[in-house]
């Protein structure tokens, strides 16, 4: 049974619930759906707003809905459920703006983008943020599996209780002033919590599935949109090794990433041992249109450069210090030494041990060394020479 005394603790709302109104952004999933039942089971005034970002059978020629459909229903009838209003915003333009062209143009100079942060960075946390307060809310209350707390009069962010669904890593660009505002009920909570909430509420999303694709990429096809989004931009060029030397050809460098080994199109090498016959994807050179393979040794990385750096505690002017750096959502976060600049919005890191696989446009993560989950800000790598750059091509 959920503690309702909790929720209402973890709100961190002077007063009686009846007297703050709060907005839940809801995507007609079962996370926000449980956000909005426990702030009503709580007494809070609860509105709920969805976001339209695009349609969906016009941007991939697919029928089908994510944020523009049958998910836009399932909000709606949750909120009819619970008696609490339900507003749909036509978020369309700035979507396509901010995040689909962003994530293209990513894909196009060799990157790898995450266009779930741009989202929570742009549309979620500034232009719903607006809208939130516009209605006079005291808060804006979103499903994801992560905590915030206020330490010292200031609001701090950490690791969702259930580790399996923590969402650090795709919020470390909320800012102390976001923060102010922002709340996440479900922090707290396990997944299996949540749908027990669900169904003791009744609510018609208690067993829907959750997610596992970005919400404009149907089953992962991250180039079969980035070809919809910029018809003829997308050429063929070769695979080379690294010593120049051509071993095939590609459809286009967006099909591929730096630390891919799975469907390069070539095979191992004959005359050689087998720690150097397999391949990966260690380079993309978008001005020559190449795509450089290699031994895994070739993807050793040892120290990288991150740019718009999100910090969520106090630095000196120049700062260096020990971390611990998620690079992917789904790994382990490992050791590295990093140092500010003095706008602290540059840094640098070094590993500890050298990591494989690093690709520009990830982002990289950091959390306190003393308490892994203690989220200290956050970046995105802009550049992550590995040992490639040592090689003449």
């Amino acid at each position: 049974m959920i503690n309702i005394n909790q929720v209402i603790k973890e709100m961190d709302l002077v007063g009686d619930p009846s007297n703050h109104r709060v907005v839940v952004a809801m995507s007609g999933g079962v996370d926000s759906s449980v956000t909005a039942a426990l702030l009503v089971e709580a007494g809070y005034n609860v509105i709920g707003l969805t976001m339209q970002l695009y349609d969906y059978g016009k941007a991939l020629q697919k029928k089908g809905a994510c944020c523009a459909g049958s998910d836009i229903n399932d909000a709606r009838l949750v909120c009819s459920k619970l008696g609490i209003p339900h507003y749909v915003l036509n978020y369309e333009s700035i979507f396509q703006d901010q995040v689909m062209n962003d994530f293209a143009d990513s894909y196009l100079k060799g990157e790898t983008p995450i266009p779930c942060v741009r989202c929570n960075q742009t549309v979620k946390f500034t232009d719903m943020f607006d809208r939130a307060k516009n209605l006079g809310a005291s808060a804006m209350a979103t499903g994801h599996y992560i905590r915030r707390k206020t330490k010292q009069g200031q609001p701090s962010l950490y690791t969702g209780v259930d580790l399996s669904k923590d969402q650090s890593y795709f919020l470390f660009a909320t800012t102390r002033k976001q923060l102010d505002f922002v709340r996440f009920p479900l922090g707290s909570l396990t997944k299996n919590e949540t749908r027990s909430v669900a169904k003791r509420h009744n609510l018609n999303v208690a067993n829907k599935p959750d997610s596992q694709d970005i919400c404009f990429v149907p089953e992962g096809k991250y180039a079969e949109v980035v070809r919809k989004l910029r018809p003829g931009s997308v050429e063929v060029g070769n695979i080379i090794d690294v010593n120049g030397n051509i071993l095939g050809r590609h459809n286009g460098i967006i099909d591929f990433t730096i630390g891919q080994r799975k469907g390069i199109g070539i095979g191992g090498r004959k005359g050689v041992d087998d720690n150097n016959s397999i391949l990966y994807v260690i380079g993309l050179d978008t001005e020559k249109n190449n795509v450089i393979v290699g031994p895994k040794e070739f993807l050793s990385c040892n120290k990288i450069e991150i740019s718009e750096c999100n910090w969520l505690i106090d630095l000196q002017q120049v700062s260096e210090f020990k971390v611990l750096v998620k690079l992917r959502n789904s790994s382990q976060p490992v050791i590295g030494t990093i140092k500010v600049n003095f706008d602290n919005t540059l840094a640098y890191l070094l590993f500890d041990q050298p990591q494989f696989g690093v690709s520009p446009g990830q982002a990289a993560v950091f959390y306190n060394i003393n308490e892994i989950s203690h989220i200290l800000g956050g970046g995105w790598i802009t550049q992550a020479p590995n040992k490639l750059a040592e090689t003449s091509l």
